[in-house]
């Protein structure tokens, strides 16, 4: 996966984010979801780190590079949904994002040989927006975070059972005390006396966040 032409800024945020080619399914079972996470903890670095099947798979060691100098990015938080991705992404290094998406770019191979098929997993090059200020950056942080809700995926009833979804999400890392320390968190936290309350800011904006999908649905039906 490689970026459009778009200049991205070292220390700036980026809304990330693609989806599988005419809306198919890219994660389809528990498997895939991890070795996709894995990537992403594993190829944030600047240096090639060869095979991925030359490294041991360990759930409890999910904890990105993204506190470190020598990242190519911070993950903010991450939604993983059976047919796209979201990721808001701080760059640290020079062509940072687009070397991480690159790297990231193994996974289709993987998903084929898994799958025994072949062409495109992806809707073409993935999407990267610059965050401009700061009242949109917390916005898409709840965005991204509660994104499978945003779709209405899933049952309300096992939305905190992510995996049986087929859902990954930062979610209850930014809301659970003693939660995974995979995300870099701390420009949204910050700005909050404690996790209840951003708990409480992200789910206030969820009905209006799905009404807008809705009508961006609708929209796009209108269009056909």
């Amino acid at each position: 996966m490689t970026a459009r032409k778009i200049s991205l800024v070292d220390g700036e945020y980026y809304h990330v984010y693609n989806r599988g080619a005419d809306k198919r399914d890219i994660f389809s079972d528990d498997e895939v979801l991890d070795r996709f996470m894995q990537s992403v903890a594993e190829f944030n670095g600047p240096d090639p780190i060869g095979s991925i099947y030359e490294h041991s798979y360990d759930k409890n060691s999910l904890t990105t590079g993204s506190q470190t100098n020598k990242s190519l990015v911070s993950v903010v938080c991450f939604c993983l949904n059976p047919n796209h991705f979201h990721f808001i992404l701080r760059q640290e290094s020079e062509r940072g994002i687009e070397k991480f998406m690159q790297r990231l770019g193994g996974y289709p191979k993987y998903f084929n040989n898994k799958y025994k098929r072949s062409g495109v997993l992806f809707q073409g090059k993935f999407k990267a927006k610059h965050i401009l200020d700061d009242k949109y950056l917390l916005y898409l942080s709840a965005y991204v975070n509660l994104n499978n809700r945003v779709h209405q995926i899933g049952s309300s009833s096992s939305l905190d059972n992510q995996s049986s979804n087929l859902i990954r999400s930062s979610w209850n890392e930014f809301v659970d005390q003693g939660s995974t320390n995979f995300c870099d968190k701390d420009i949204i936290l910050g700005q909050f006396p404690n996790k209840d309350a951003y708990k409480k800011f992200a789910l206030e904006l969820l009905p209006t966040m799905v009404e807008a999908k809705k009508m961006s649905r609708e929209l796009e039906d209108a269009s056909d």
